[in-house]
């Protein structure tokens, strides 16, 4: 970039079955990998800087949903000026691939780090895992047990050089049409895969394959190492990531989800259906919520 630059931040939301996770990686399609694409197809980037400057805030696997998730991204600050927060949205927008939708995009400080956010918040549809089954009140029980701030090494796949230590706000249950199908957890950040480690050893509560104190010597003694297995990634959706000049948007939506099929005469053809029924259940609650996030400045137009 030859002229003076400006920082612009970005949210974004996408469908995880689309992609190869977040991260760019070679020879396959990621969302980061999607986003730079689309910005040197419009020469906003340099497609010769192997240094790209468009950053994520929230990492995520394959498979994985995004309500809301962030980054940021250097461009020229004559085409920014010239641009605007709506024409920006929709040509971005426009060259998209199907299961990615940019919310809205704001110029922001220099220093503004879109990983360094107030809290982020996960909801996981414990429902759509085989065998799962609401085990009643005690699941609020299992959920609480993750809050606090400790060290979750036995609830992630550990990076080197991370800091194991975390603090979870909160981890509720999650109530559509006064059901529990899930649970959702709030966080000031997260370790790789800790969510869905979090979502299994509950799963295993519930079902009777783990005890409480299993799990709470799991949390309590990180020196032990023990391994309680992953969930699938496709019952998880990044609700949302909170900065204080983007707060996360309230939900608009009053989800449906249909109840899995139970009892002797749920054949398990029945529940492979259903399952393949819920996803797009989790699809279209994406979908009605990207509608109403990122409403775009009205532009008044002088009339002679």
């Amino acid at each position: 970039m030859s002229g003076e630059t400006v920082k612009l931040a970005f949210r974004i939301g996408y469908l995880g079955s689309g992609f190869h996770g977040s991260q760019i990686q070679p020879d396959v399609k990621t969302v980061q990998g999607e986003l730079i694409r689309v910005f040197q197809s419009h020469k906003w980037i340099d497609s010769n800087n192997t240094e790209h400057n468009l950053v994520l805030s929230s990492r995520t696997d394959a498979g994985v949903n995004v309500r809301v998730n962030g980054g940021v991204v250097t461009i020229e600050k004559s085409l920014w000026e010239s641009l605007g927060a709506k024409k920006m949205i929709r040509a971005i927008d426009d060259r998209l691939c199907e299961g990615i939708s940019f919310l809205d995009v704001m110029q922001v400080d220099d220093d503004w780090n879109p990983r360094i956010a107030q809290y982020r918040v996960y909801r996981y549809r414990m429902e759509g895992i085989e065998l799962w089954k609401y085990p009643g009140q005690v699941f609020a029980q299992y959920c609480n047990m993750f809050t606090g701030t400790y060290d979750a090494s036995n609830f992630a796949r550990l990076e080197e050089g991370k800091e194991p230590k975390r603090t979870i706000l909160s981890c509720t249950p999650w109530i559509v049409d006064n059901r529990v199908v899930g649970f959702e957890i709030v966080g000031l950040s997260f370790l790789w895969n800790q969510v869905r480690r979090t979502a299994n050893a509950i799963f295993k509560m519930s079902i009777g394959e783990l005890t409480i104190e299993q799990v709470k010597q799991a949390i309590e003694k990180p020196e032990i190492a023990v391994d309680f297995g992953v969930a699938p990634p496709e019952w998880l959706i990044l609700w949302g990531v909170s900065w204080q000049q983007l707060p996360l948007p309230e939900s608009v939506t009053e989800p449906h989800f249909s109840p899995a099929p139970e009892g002797r005469v749920a054949e398990r053809t029945m529940r492979k259906r259903w399952r393949l029924a819920a996803e797009h259940e989790m699809k279209s609650l994406l979908y009605n919520e990207w509608a109403a996030i990122g409403e775009l400045p009205i532009t008044h137009h002088n009339q002679s």
